[in-house]
């Protein structure tokens, strides 16, 4: 496991360690290939067979788990490079199953450049969609990360949304991995 040392983060990371995360429980048994620990939270990592269907991020608690199969490996090895430089790009198969609205706004989330952001708005047009759909459609991305929600934001320069909240620990999560692209 990859340990960064954010001096940076410290706070943020010893706001979100220390709280009961408001995140999904739904499925915690045996169903994630790894579980990896990052300075902002614990992420789930689910494969099927050749490709990654899915990362979660999971309660502080949760007990972590070595990568189960090479794929979980190399996913979490790409997410460790994606901690000690924000820029590395991704190159994992992915297994993206949703509307041909939700591909289409997840198709134009990855185009979004490492250390910028674009608004719900600004896509909604590019799409002819409306925000609020562009926001449900990244509330259901299951590839954080790799499919960088946390890059759109609020037309007026807020975080938005993010994970379905308006607040808590998913906007410190954001926080967070915005912060992390900007340094």
């Amino acid at each position: 496991m990859l340990d960064v040392d954010l001096p940076e983060h410290n706070d943020l990371t010893n706001k979100i360690m220390n709280k009961p995360m408001a995140i999904s429980k739904t499925r915690l048994a045996n169903d994630y290939q790894a579980k990896l620990a990052t300075p902002f939270a614990l992420l789930g990592i689910r494969t099927e067979e050749d490709w990654l269907t899915g990362i979660e991020y999971l309660p502080i608690d949760t007990p972590l788990l070595a990568p189960q199969n090479p794929l979980a490996r190399e996913v979490c090895q790409q997410l460790q490079a994606y901690l000690v430089d924000p820029g590395f790009i991704f190159d994992l198969s992915l297994h993206i199953s949703g509307t041909i609205h939700q591909r289409r706004v997840w198709h134009t989330i990855q185009a979004i450049p490492c250390g910028t952001t674009r608004s719900y708005a600004d896509i909604a047009t590019q799409l002819h969609s409306a925000p609020r759909a562009v926001g449900q459609a990244c509330g259901a991305n299951r590839l954080p990360m790799i499919i960088p929600c946390h890059r759109v934001i609020a037309k007026n320069g807020g975080l938005g949304g993010f994970m379905n909240a308006s607040d808590g620990v998913p906007l410190a999560i954001k926080r967070w991995l915005l912060h992390h692209e900007c340094t």
